[in-house]
């Protein structure tokens, strides 16, 4: 068995060295690898979570009330660069908003305060 192994693992090594022109070293090829497993790892995780925020959108349709946070986390899942976009908009917009409404309230407080004085 290991035989065959080790003749599969010296197989791939030469498509390697065909489809890159030359042969690798052991350091080009254990980082090659390195890669490649921190890229599998990388889409497992991904996998998973998309996984777990599916379910929990499923959670949130099924009881009304979490029914806007449903459409988000579904809005999320189908279009994440979009929704991570929308969300830095509202989140700027929120704060835009706010400072606004601060800058209102010490407006009107401070003409109260100056009519009644």
């Amino acid at each position: 068995m290991t035989h065959s192994v080790s003749n599969q693992q010296l197989e791939r090594e030469l498509n390697r060295a065909r489809e890159m022109g030359r042969w690798l070293s052991d350091d080009e090829l254990e980082a090659m690898d390195h890669e490649q497993r921190l890229l599998r790892e990388q889409q497992h995780r991904e996998a998973h979570r998309r996984l777990r925020l599916g379910l929990f959108a499923v959670v949130c349709v099924v009881i009304p009330p979490l029914w806007p946070v449903a459409v988000g986390l579904s809005l999320h899942l189908l279009f994440p660069e979009t929704f991570r976009r929308l969300l830095w908009v509202a989140g700027g917009s929120l704060l835009v908003l706010g400072v606004l409404g601060v800058g209102v309230g010490v407006a009107v407080v401070s003409l109260l305060w100056m009519l009644i004085s």
